[in-house]
């Protein structure tokens, strides 16, 4: 078989299980979650490191010349910095190697790292090192992100429980819908597709409404969304051995995508569930304390948290989604790099 034919996340399960015929030295937490987390004596007691890395692909990430190299440089360290938001994690410093065409333009490069240096000083995450490399076919980019995080408040997948309400901090689908437009060229693009393309090229980490969120024993698990709410719900749902139901009605859905897809209900449920890269928290809450978090969350972020659904009880991992409280077919999958 070829890789096409095994999928992303197929192949990350058959790898993985190589690293586990040993446990992992006491207080790690390895593959599985979005961030491992490593014990440090050199941190306060029961604070661990979060580390996670990422990596982007031209024409597979991001279209050179559509991003521009300040918005690259950017999304390069805000999609890491995402995955230590769903840990509650604060920011420690990157690592970033790249991997460069030999005819890539200087101005090019420097807004790259313009954009980088931007993001680090904005989150205060510093540079720590990296490596960079010839490339015979386009940008490669590798981020490595580190924090440090109170162990008690790391909200694992494994810990989602039946009843739980399943929760988002923003908007669904203007990330994708901006992809959509992107592909479709500039010279075909409606006056709206700029805040959707901005969306795409702009991602806000939810590293304060992470840390906040982390403190409750109320919400049991957590992780971002970077590949669609169809794609990443399963995961939380597989290592928690539970499912799930999501009513596509209480998707959270901006403005302007009501604007202009309000006339097309499936294509718009299609961007919010299977489009990805919005780079919200999806997290699950004790449904008896949901409405006194959500009072405190809107206090602190001017904002509510979005519930689309529940936990419920099963070992099938499947997500059912319904609207207006019929079955619904056709959102079952998110992104994968390796079948998309």
């Amino acid at each position: 078989m070829k890789l096409k034919d095994i999928g992303e996340f197929a192949l990350i399960e058959n790898f993985s299980k190589k690293f586990f015929s040993k446990p992992l030295p006491k207080g790690f937490v390895g593959i599985g979650d979005d961030c491992a987390y490593i014990p440090s004596e050199s941190l306060s007691k029961g604070e661990s490191i979060a580390v996670s890395c990422d990596m982007l692909q031209e024409n597979v990430h991001f279209i050179k010349d559509e991003i521009g190299g300040e918005n690259l440089g950017k999304k390069s360290l805000a999609v890491n910095l995402s995955d230590l938001a769903s840990s509650g994690a604060t920011p420690l410093g990157s690592f970033l190697s790249v991997a460069l065409p030999e005819d890539i333009e200087e101005d090019f490069l420097n807004n790259f790292f313009k954009g980088y240096a931007f993001m680090s000083e904005k989150y205060g995450c510093p540079l720590l090192g990296g490596d960079t490399v010839k490339s015979l076919n386009g940008i490669t980019i590798n981020v490595t992100v580190l924090g440090k995080v109170n162990r008690e408040n790391v909200k694992l997948r494994k810990n989602a429980q039946p009843g739980d309400f399943v929760c988002v901090t923003g908007f669904l689908g203007d990330s994708a819908c901006g992809l959509d437009f992107v592909k479709m060229g500039k010279n075909h693009r409606p006056k709206e597709a700029d805040y959707f393309i901005s969306c795409h090229h702009n991602p806000n980490p939810r590293l304060e409404e992470g840390k906040f969120l982390s403190q409750f024993s109320c919400v049991n698990s957590m992780m971002d969304i970077s590949d669609g709410i169809s794609s990443d719900l399963k995961h939380i749902l597989k290592e928690s051995q539970v499912s799930a139901v999501v009513e596509l009605e209480k998707l959270p859905l901006s403005s302007q995508m009501r604007d202009y897809w309000g006339f097309n209900l499936k294509k718009m449920y299609e961007l919010a569930t299977s489009g990805g890269e919005d780079y919200e928290l999806l997290f699950t809450v004790n449904k008896t304390q949901f409405a006194n978090l959500n009072k405190l969350f809107q206090e602190k972020f001017s904002k509510p948290i979005y519930p689309i659904g529940k936990i419920t009880e099963g070992f099938s991992s499947e997500i059912i989604f319904l609207e207006n409280t019929n079955p619904i077919n056709g959102f079952s999958n998110g992104y994968d790099h390796f079948t998309a």
